[in-house]
């Protein structure tokens, strides 16, 4: 057989086609698999094709024969993940909110690369999410490796934050001042990456949202700092404490709050909510949520400046949450004084 220019790289070629374009459902002849070498400029016979699908299985890819006279052929049956795990990991993207929509496609498209060529378009079918808020910090993949590598190291970090303000835009905190911290961990909670890590001006331990870390630089000279802090610190009992989820019937609720508070609201439920200004430094938003006792929790967390103006039910129901802690409270206060021990709570 006359040797093309590509010859030796048949076997790759010859791979690829068996990775895009067979599974188990779809098989090639050997006939078929010389067209498809053909198209990338590579000739070759009926036996040499034989001859290198032993050589590919003898190497470790699983290529099984069907034989029948309709539909049968070669196709690659081994793949590194199978079709449950890719919807999987495709989900996984998809959900989160700290990867951004442009990073979740492109991440979409390479765990698509790793299906046979028809399950594709069903993980295709499972990409398309609707309403998910997505960070938009392009930057956040290269923050978390940075921070992985600054605790590895045991140095400090710099950097700048960033928060909302009332027009829907992400602005520098602190008038765009560095923070100077010791990174200690990394962890996954509520649907974000959270940096825990000592500030040694204020002697305490602090936590930043990775997505609204900017411009983190690794400070290679200067040791980290609190571990004694850190030595009986528990990660898991401090998000816990911390951050919290709320679940229920989804309708539309008003909310009264400070226009300082704005970006608590934002990074809860994103951009897509009404902001109308109100005398006195306050503001009205109208947003989407799923009214439950957590949700009357989150809102009783956010104080006594954050009010709920309507649906009139969704209010009254917040009032009678309200009061039924409170006669619970009063209840119990007669028996062990409660209420007396709670007050002397620094916290409250």
């Amino acid at each position: 057989m006359p040797k093309s220019v590509n010859q030796k790289l048949k076997l790759l070629y010859l791979i690829k086609i068996f990775n895009e374009k067979t599974d188990e459902g779809h098989c090639l002849t050997a006939q078929e698999l010389i067209a498809e070498l053909a198209a990338y400029g590579i000739r070759a016979e009926r036996k040499s094709i034989y001859d290198d699908i032993e050589c590919l299985i003898t190497f470790g890819y699983d290529i099984v024969n069907i034989k029948a006279r309709k539909g049968g052929g070669y196709y690659l049956a081994g793949r590194e993940f199978e079709l449950p795990e890719l919807k999987l990991l495709v989900d996984a993207v998809q959900s989160s909110r700290f990867i951004t929509q442009k990073k979740s496609r492109e991440l979409i498209d390479k765990i698509e690369t790793l299906a046979g060529p028809y399950d594709r378009m069903q993980l295709q079918r499972q990409v398309f999410v609707a309403g998910r808020v997505k960070t938009e910090n392009e930057s956040i993949y290269y923050n978390v490796d940075r921070i992985h590598h600054a605790i590895q190291a045991g140095v400090l970090i710099s950097f700048t934050y960033l928060e909302w303000n009332v027009k829907k835009e992400l602005q520098l905190r602190r008038g765009g001042q560095k923070y100077r911290i010791s990174p200690w961990a990394l962890t996954w909670q509520d649907e974000n990456y959270y940096l825990i890590a000592y500030d040694d001006e204020e002697e305490k331990i602090k936590h930043f949202r990775v997505d609204k870390m900017n411009k983190i630089t690794e400070l290679s000279g200067e040791k980290r700092k609190g571990m004694e802090a850190f030595r009986q610190f528990d990660i898991a009992a401090y998000t816990k404490q911390t951050f919290g989820m709320f679940g229920g019937t989804a309708q539309s609720v008003t909310l009264r709050l400070p226009a300082s508070m704005i970006g608590i609201i934002l990074d809860r439920f994103g951009r897509d909510v009404s902001i109308r200004s109100l005398e006195g430094g306050h503001i009205s938003v109208k947003v989407y949520a799923a009214v439950s006792t957590q949700f009357y929790g989150w809102v009783t967390g956010l104080g006594k400046q954050v009010s709920i103006t309507a649906p009139y039910e969704v209010a009254e129901g917040y009032l009678q949450f309200l009061d039924k802690i409170m006669r619970n409270y009063k209840e119990k206060a007669g028996q062990d004084n409660v209420l007396e021990d709670c007050g002397q709570d620094e916290g409250l």
